[in-house]
């Protein structure tokens, strides 16, 4: 009996994307297979079906690729273009394979920034429930008080409404026209940085990502990119992984206090 998969796990290990944007790419009825229009929840016999998306036949016949890459500033954390701006793709185009960014870093920001073809690594690295902490190194215009930091580290309120989970910030350089703070992440707001240091009225004048859990940047230059280790591999997923876990047992817990 052939065993068939969901189709979304299948085009996330094509390299197409991550599994939660190929479920968007579904639901948009850009899937289809067999010549027919998918839908969520749909399972595929890999040996047997055509998968189509926007059209092109896709297969799971690539390489898994993962590498790290320190992001210049005025490039976009994207695939293409359809503007012709720069993307972080241009700077990995001796890599035969297609792949594409775990997470962002918006067009002015800089640092380290994940890229690989395998959708589920992608998936877990991205997920909400991992909390993997992300490291920057953020400099500010003017001198950022402990009142601030405080609030920072609690969580502010951004433009949408939304709180922001509390982080990890410290002072690394304190001048009188600016600041260098190290801020800690465990989730991933769209400018998210920039947007909490506007709720507390500072303005960001640079933002490098300088570290994604135990895996730091190091002396990679701007533009360059290098492959990861199995190690490095295995110990990203080991933290996705240990996060997700660690939020999954405290949620019994939650719910036995509130009886």
């Amino acid at each position: 009996m052939n065993e068939k998969v969901r189709l979304q796990k299948y085009i996330s290990e094509c390299g197409i994307t991550s599994r939660r944007k190929a479920e968007e790419l579904i639901e948009s009825r850009f899937v289809k297979v067999n010549g027919r229009v998918a839908k969520l929840g749909d399972k595929i016999d890999p040996r047997k079906d055509l998968v189509t998306v926007h059209g092109k036949p896709i297969r799971n016949e690539s390489e898994k690729i993962y590498i790290v890459i320190n992001k210049p500033r005025g490039y976009l954390t994207s695939v293409t273009d359809d503007r012709d701006r720069k993307c972080v793709t241009d700077l990995t185009k001796t890599i035969k394979e297609r792949i594409y960014p775990v997470g962002r870093l918006d067009k002015d920001s800089e640092g380290m920034l994940l890229m690989t073809n395998d959708g589920e690594f992608a998936n877990m690295m991205m997920h909400p429930r991992s909390k993997i902490g992300k490291t920057y190194r953020v400099t500010v215009r003017g001198k950022v008080t402990d009142e601030i930091t405080t609030k920072l580290t609690e969580g502010v309120v951004l433009d949408d409404g939304i709180k922001t989970l509390p982080c990890e910030i410290s002072v690394m350089e304190s001048a009188e026209d600016r600041t260098v703070l190290s801020i800690i992440l465990y989730e991933g707001r769209n400018r998210q940085i920039r947007r909490m240091c506007e709720a507390v009225d500072l303005r960001v004048i640079r933002l490098k990502r300088t570290a994604i859990s135990t895996l730091k940047l190091g002396m990679l230059k701007p533009g360059k990119w290098r492959e990861l280790t199995e190690k490095e591999i295995t110990k990203l997923r080991c933290d996705a992984l240990r996060s997700d876990k660690s939020e999954s047992d405290e949620q019994p817990k939650k719910r036995g206090r509130r009886k």
